[in-house]
């Protein structure tokens, strides 16, 4: 179900890899995370064990990722992103969408 979602892999040097998704919940809404195993993290909240809201509102799609260059720099993406509103989320996510093609 989440084969085309790509395998983080740890750089050479040891450190992880880690980077910023947003998942679609059942009900529409938007969850914001970091990990550094992405496609073992949207497995998870899949699975229901990957935190309480999208165990509430699962199953989830992947929407947006973006790797960062180490757990802070991810933090702080989050942050941004979770302090948006729904609506800006979306213009964020389409946004991308566009860049990508």
């Amino acid at each position: 179900m989440i084969s085309f979602l790509p395998d983080i892999i740890p750089p050479k040097n040891g450190s992880k890899s880690w980077c910023v998704y947003v998942v679609r919940c059942a009900n529409g809404s938007f969850y914001t995370g970091i990990t550094n195993k992405l496609k073992a993290r949207i497995a998870a909240h899949n699975s229901g064990k990957g935190c309480k809201y999208t165990a509430s509102f699962g199953p989830v799609k992947l929407v947006w990722h973006k790797k960062s260059e180490n757990r802070s720099s991810a933090s702080k993406l989050e942050a941004e992103i979770k302090k948006m509103t729904r609506d800006e989320k979306k213009a964020f996510i389409k946004s991308w969408k566009l860049r990508s093609f």
